[in-house]
This record gives C-alpha cells, sequence and structure tokens, in this order.
C-alpha cells in the first residue's frame, strides 16, 4: 500500500515529527504517558558517586521496557545470535596475516625494513581487535547479495578483502578520533597514540594506516571493472567523515560548549556524516558495485534505510557512553566531559527548565568527576533512560516497516540483519 517513494517519505515525516514532540516534553508533564517511569517505583535519589555495573543496570531497569543495551531477557527473538557464523568470523580473520604479509614481507621496502617492522605492529595492534562488524557486514552483504553462480572462493575472497579494506578506512577514522578527542582506551586496551614511543606521531600513523588500505584495494581490485567506482566511493566516504568531524569540532572550540548550538538539526547531521555513511551506507554500497549493481534507485532505497539505521546506531552509542558498563564497552564513557551534541544532551536540554538549563550550562563539558555524575543524575531526572528506551524500540519497529518496502530486489534479510546486529549491541 505504501510503497512509493512519496508515501513511504510521508510515514517517515509522520514519524520524526512525533518522536520529536514526545521527547521535547519538559518534565514539568510529571504524569506524561509516554515518559514517565513506572508507577509502582520510587523515584532515585541524586547519587554522590558514579554508580557502574549491577547496580547501575538494577537501577535502569526500574524504566518499564526493557533496553537491549541492558538486558536480553525481553528482546524480540529475531535479534538473538549473531548476525553472521563462526566460520564466517574464522574465514574473515583468516584473510587478515595476507594483508599484512602483502603489505610489508613481499620484497617492499627491502631498504627500510623497520618501517615494515613498525607497519606490521600498527596494523596487527589496531585493526583486527574489534568486534569487525563492518568488515563482516561487507562480506555478509556481498554474498547476499550475489548470484549463487558467482559464489566462487575466489569473489569470496575478495569480499573478504573488501571487509578489511573497510575496517582499515574505520581504523583510519579511529586513530585520528582517539588523538583529538583524547580517548584513553579503546577495545579495552590502551589507544594507540597513548604508547610512549607513538604520542602524536600517531597522527602519521593513521595516514599509513589509509595508505596501506589503498594499497590492498589496488592489489586486489585494480583489474576489475568497478575498481574506479570503489576508489571514488572510499574518497567521498572520507570527504564525508571529515565534514562530519568538522561539524562536531565546531561546537568544541571553546573550553564550556555553547549549548545554544546544540539541536537535533546538528546532531543529525554532525551523525550522518561522521558515522552513518561510512558505518552503514558505505558497506552495502560496495557490495552492490561487486555484484554489478549500478541502478540509481537501487542505490537510493539501501541509503535511506542504512542512513537511519546509522542514526539509530550512533543514538545507542551515546546512550551506551553515558549509562554503559566500561567493563562491557571497553571503554570509559567521556562525551560528557567532552562536552559533545550527543541525543542525551540536545533532549536533555529540550526536556529542562531554565533552573536545569543553567545547570548543564555550569557542569556540561566538564572533566571534574563529579560534575559528570551530576549530569548522569540529572539525565535520569529527565527519565531520559526511559525516553531512549521508547526511541528505541519506536525506532527499531519503524526501521523493519521501511524494509518491507524495499523493492529493486535487495533481500530485505539482509538489512533485518544489521538492524537486529545494532539492536542487541551492548558495546
Amino acid at each position: 500500500m505504501f510503497s512509493t517513494k512519496r508515501s513511504l517519505d510521508r510515514i517517515l515525516q509522520i514519524y520524526k515529527k512525533e518522536m520529536r514532540r514526545q521527547i521535547s516534553k519538559t518534565t514539568s508533564v510529571t504524569n506524561s504517558d509516554a515518559m514517565v517511569p513506572r508507577l509502582d517505583q520510587a523515584s532515585t535519589k541524586s547519587p554522590q558517586n558514579d554508580e557502574a555495573g549491577p547496580k547501575k543496570l538494577l537501577k535502569l531497569q526500574k524504566y518499564h521496557r526493557y533496553l537491549s543495551t541492558l538486558t536480553t531477557q525481553e528482546m524480540p527473538m529475531a535479534t538473538r545470535g549473531l548476525a553472521v557464523s563462526k566460520d564466517q568470523s574464522r574465514e574473515f580473520m583468516a584473510c587478515f596475516p595476507d594483508i599484512v604479509r602483502d603489505l610489508t614481507e613481499t620484497g617492499k621496502h627491502i631498504d627500510v625494513p623497520e618501517a615494515s617492522k613498525w607497519l606490521a605492529k600498527l596494523l596487527q595492534y589496531n585493526v583486527p581487535n574489534g568486534r569487525k562488524n563492518r568488515g563482516l557486514a561487507t562480506v555478509l552483504a556481498y554474498k547476499m547479495l550475489e548470484k549463487k553462480e558467482n559464489l566462487t572462493p575466489e569473489n569470496i575472497h575478495l569480499a573478504n578483502m573488501m571487509g578489511w579494506c573497510v575496517e582499515m578506512f574505520h581504523t583510519h577514522q579511529l586513530l585520528q578520533n582517539d588523538i583529538v578527542e583524547g580517548t584513553e582506551m579503546r577495545r579495552g586496551a590502551p589507544c594507540w597514540y597513548k604508547h610512549p614511543e607513538v604520542g602524536l606521531t600517531g597522527i602519521s600513523d593513521a595516514a599509513l594506516v589509509q595508505a596501506a588500505m589503498f594499497s590492498t584495494l589496488k592489489r586486489h581490485f585494480n583489474n576489475k571493472s568497478y575498481y574506479r567506482t570503489v576508489l571514488e566511493t572510499f574518497n567521498e566516504m572520507l570527504l564525508k567523515c571529515s565534514i562530519g568531524h568538522f561539524l562536531e569540532n565546531q561546537m568544541a572550540k571553546t573550553d564550556k560548549p555553547d549549548l545554544t548550538l546544540f539541536t537535533m538539526e546538528k546532531y543529525e547531521a554532525i551523525t550522518k556524516y561522521k558515522t552513518s555513511y561510512h558505518t552503514f551506507q558505505m558497506l552495502v554500497t560496495l557490495a552492490l558495485l561487486m555484484t554489478g549493481v549500478e541502478d540509481p534507485e537501487t542505490h537510493r532505497q539501501a541509503k535511506t534505510i542504512l542512513l537511519k539505521m546509522g542514526e539509530f546506531f550512533q543514538t545507542k552509542t551515546n546512550f551506551l557512553d553515558c549509562f554503559g558498563d566500561p567493563a562491557v564497552t571497553g571503554k570509559n564513557g567521556t562525551d560528557i566531559q567532552d562536552g559533545k551534541c550527543t541525543w542525551l544532551a540536545v533532549v536533555a536540554l529540550q526536556r529542562a527548565t531554565p533552573k536545569q538549563r543553567k545547570f548543564m550550562e555550569e557542569n556540561y563539558g566538564s572533566s571534574d568527576p563529579e560534575a559528570v555524575a551530576k549530569i548522569r543524575h540529572l539525565y535520569e531526572e529527565l527519565q531520559l533512560p526511559h525516553t531512549y528506551s521508547v526511541f528505541e524500540a519506536a525506532t527499531y519497529d519503524l526501521l523493519r516497516t521501511q524494509i518491507q518496502q524495499v523493492t529493486r530486489g535487495l533481500p530485505h534479510e539482509l538489512f533485518f540483519k544489521i538492524l537486529d546486529n545494532i539492536f542487541r549491541r551492548s558495546v
């Protein structure tokens, strides 16, 4: 019934308007049926110390909707289990040593062996130690989009190589971001630049990873008809990520963040450019190109859904940064200290009273642990964990509806797998 682009866009606009109306309600509306916690739960008191682990989990589970970020008890059946098989993960990991060897041990740069040794150390420490969701999703997308007769060992190997190029792209972004943002931990280990022998030279190392990515692309794909378009895609994503970082950094030029700039429109723009394009659209775009699909409408339909998934993903990341357990996420959240324009901060400002807004202006962006704890408590006072659970459930349902409207031969199951992987994400 709603298969046309116009009807689908109308549904999306209605949904966005309603969600913004709901989350912009202030806490003066204490009996809002969309935002209040369960009536049989007592209100929480201001914590003197920051809480973590099981105590925080119990506290947040007082809200009547279970958050997928905190518990699996109430998660839909479709979200349980791995998005890819263990065999696929092993197959993917088995390709990485070949990439390192090709870049460092095949007679290249024999006059500077120390550089090859450093590159190998750089790649091995930073590239394969995350969840590898982006690379694995690239391979998954290719296998689901390609015709069965073309799923030869050679082509599957190429898909794995493309997946590792995507992982190197992401690593390049992380290496830069960690330095700019002063991040301490990444994937449960000290950030690369925190090692004494690295420091700010990590910027050059980020460029080295990017160069390794392009070298790998050339080695495996330069004789393919889609090679030029793939290169254009990677370059376009580099530009979009740079724009995203520019937008975010523009809001952090002073010691204290300017909260008047914290709007949902600004947040969505940062999210789209910094995260959504390269984390979601890029993967499926590359898979489509590898299978010979160049139809603009097919790419447009995929892009529409994948960018919305990217916003969902980033909002969940914001929530985990504040309320996630560092023992699980592998990093200590710093969005509050860094004064970032996050979903939580934007919604808090939308709902805050003048007194609460002044409180945020005084404490948001401070590295003082007491100020950070105060902001977290304000988020709970404004019922943001519950607000997020409403957003999460509504967005999940909307995306499933959008996926079901996709035409042009795109397999719905591919998008469902990517969506469910986000929904069950806890790190």
